[in-house]
């Protein structure tokens, strides 16, 4: 199934602009996922992606009110420092301590996070029995794994932190109320864990898992933040084992379907977005 490009649609002056920013701005696939919705939904809207270097990020933000931007995604670099330049906070970004998502309301520019989402809705196309109650560990300390910690802790999951520093673990473990974090050289020492979720860059474009083999529970579902490649070193040995794997392509198109449902208020069209995803991919 195709769907309507940016060009087969008039753009008119009441056309709603959104957008995502961040540097450097080519690898994006925000784009074609929101404009593949607009289509699908029938929304008078087009979505654009903007590259901002730091230190243009103060004007960009004005220009965001000036213009009346309704929505604005935030990638890389940004998500912190653009804490700073929004009118409110929501409950979602104060916890995970970064900004993906500011949404005009009314006059005011809302930053809010729906990367836990995105975390929880792909962990859902697996866990048929919800999440509630699992052993979940998450791999990594950075901005990826507090929205990950987050969104299990709000799904009712049992979540350990592990990663390379283990200072830096029960650090955001203590911030968030998971369990003690430790090292990465921990996870074989544990046997039963439901789900795993890895927020390292380890196996982006490198052919390298950050855990053994070996210690992958048969039964987890494997989450791995990477998308590309699409099937982690980490994914093809977790399916070997027999584990359930879920790709990062559904963490973004996931974290995407739930900022549009923020505006719009109705339902994201996930497959479609995920069909623009993999076309974006081949482009």
């Amino acid at each position: 199934m195709g769907y309507p490009s940016v060009m087969a649609r008039v753009i008119r002056p009441e056309t709603a602009l959104c957008g995502v920013i961040l540097h450097p701005a080519g690898h994006t696939r925000s784009p074609a996922m929101h404009n593949a919705a607009f289509g699908a939904l029938d929304i008078d809207a087009v979505y654009l992606a903007f590259d901002v270097p730091p230190a243009a990020l103060p004007e960009a933000v004005a220009g965001l009110r000036a213009l009346g931007i309704r929505q604005l995604a935030v990638s890389i670099p940004h998500k912190i420092t653009v804490m700073k330049l929004v009118d409110e906070l929501d409950e979602t970004a104060r916890a995970i301590g970064a900004v993906n998502t500011i949404t005009l309301e009314g006059e005011r520019l809302v930053g809010s996070n729906s990367d836990w989402q995105g975390v929880t809705a792909a962990l859902r196309r697996e866990a048929s029995t919800g999440l509630s109650g699992s052993k979940a560990v998450v791999l990594g300390a950075g901005g990826a794994a507090r929205a990950a910690v987050y969104g299990l802790l709000r799904e009712g999951a049992n979540v350990t932190v592990l990663n390379r520093t283990p200072a830096r673990a029960s650090e955001l473990a203590q911030a968030l109320g998971a369990s003690a974090g430790g090292s990465l050289d921990d996870f074989g020492s544990v046997t039963d864990w439901d789900i795993v979720v890895n927020t390292t860059s380890v196996g982006l474009a490198t052919d390298i898992s950050p855990v053994p083999a070996k210690a992958i529970p048969e039964a987890a579902i494997v989450l791995d933040a990477v998308y590309d490649p699409p099937q982690t070193r980490l994914l093809r040995e977790a399916a070997a084992r027999g584990a359930r794997t879920i790709g990062g392509k559904w963490w973004l198109v996931h974290q995407a379907a739930a900022q549009l449902e923020r505006w719009t208020g109705r339902t994201a069209p996930v497959e479609v977005m995920a069909e623009a995803f993999d076309a974006a991919s081949r482009s």
